[in-house]
């Protein structure tokens, strides 16, 4: 049987160990790195992303609504991960899929159900529960920019969260060791994708896709 290596990202221990009990149940010798905020699982993937799963809350420190799950996207795109969340609404759902987790699994799911969903996506397939319909849309303009956060590539999703954080162009040009031309085409690609005509437009167009997180 292949070992597995698993990252939790969940600032709540209680929840941390009963997951971890789960998944060494699931998977004998299963490697589980626990970590409670943003910076401890990005330093627990930085140098080595091998991981076969990470397992994202999407509320801790470090965390606002989706921004976790799109920094880490853009960080280690390589990385698959499944968002664990005591948010089961649908929208959340979708958003979550759409922003390019590969699974949902409430908390509230019970344990067995939650080992079956965990092996679907190790299988390569996209797991949600059962009644949400991911082609679905609710209308709403957070809905849409999520659409169209979607199609960004990778690098162009490091570069708005650059722009998030209010780097210059030659900021964000010496962060990724490229040119300040190619990180000016970055943003023209992002502002067109998105659908925006300057770079603070585009931050609050990302700001709104967070917001409706509310767990």
């Amino acid at each position: 049987m292949n070992s597995y290596r698993f990252v939790i990202a969940d600032d709540h221990p209680l929840f941390r160990d009963a997951l971890k009990l789960t998944l060494s149940e699931l998977f004998t010798g299963a490697d589980v790195v626990e970590t409670g905020s943003l910076d401890e699982v990005s330093a627990a993937l930085q140098g080595d992303d091998n991981a076969d799963l990470v397992l994202l809350d999407l509320k801790m420190p470090g965390v606002q609504g989706f921004s976790g799950l799109v920094y880490l996207r853009a960080q280690f795109p390589a990385v698959p991960i499944v968002v664990v969340s005591a948010n089961d609404a649908h929208h959340t759902i979708r958003r979550s899929i759409d922003l390019g987790a590969l699974g949902f699994i409430p908390k509230s799911l019970p344990v067995t159900d939650m080992k079956d969903a965990l092996r679907a996506v190790l299988g390569g397939n996209i797991w949600t529960p059962p009644g949400v319909d991911l082609t679905a849309s609710d209308g709403s303009e957070a809905d849409e920019i999520a659409h169209r956060m979607a199609t960004l590539t990778p690098q162009q999703m490091r570069v708005l969260m650059m722009l998030r954080e209010g780097l210059l162009n030659k900021q964000i040009a010496y962060e990724l060791s490229v040119s300040e031309a190619t990180i000016k085409a970055h943003v023209s690609a992002i502002l067109q994708k998105l659908s925006v005509e300057s770079r603070t437009q585009a931050v609050i167009a990302a700001g709104k896709v967070d917001g409706e997180a509310v767990i």
